[in-house]
């Protein structure tokens, strides 16, 4: 059986408007999406401000501990086995030794610190260095 074609592609010039209107559309919705809250990032720190301090030339790791203990590592709110296992695959997966930054909260304890320090140590991580703030000026 022959079907007839009566059909022709693009008939017409092409109009550009309904294309504009499509993209605008996916502009607009690709802002809103970043203004969505993400699991992870709802947390908010009160790192310590200091003077001057010297900057890290290796290549570092990043977690974050709020002030009710909970744990971040990359975006997200892990455990301590999680923590370990993401720290030693990081350690694993590096050519050159790399250094823990510590983004603690101020209310933290030291004994909270100490025990985050040691168990970088057993992953592998040699260094691991506290993440502050700049002093503002006229601060003591």
């Amino acid at each position: 059986m022959k079907f007839p074609r009566n059909a022709k592609i693009l008939r017409s010039h092409f109009d550009v408007a309904p294309f504009a209107a499509v993209f605008f559309l996916l502009l607009i919705f690709l802002q809103l999406g970043g203004l969505l809250p993400v699991q992870g990032l709802r947390m908010r720190l009160n790192l310590p401000a200091t003077g001057e301090l010297p900057g890290v030339s290796q290549r570092t790791v990043a977690m974050a501990v709020d002030s009710t203990g909970r744990i971040y590592f990359k975006n997200q709110i892990v455990t301590e086995p999680e923590l370990t296992n993401g720290l030693r695959s990081a350690v694993l997966g590096s050519r050159e030794p790399l250094t823990l930054v510590i983004h603690a909260d101020k209310s933290l304890t030291y004994n909270q610190l100490a025990h985050l320090a040691l168990l970088a140590r057993d992953c592998g991580l040699t260094n691991s260095l506290l993440a502050t703030l700049p002093r503002a000026d006229g601060q003591p």
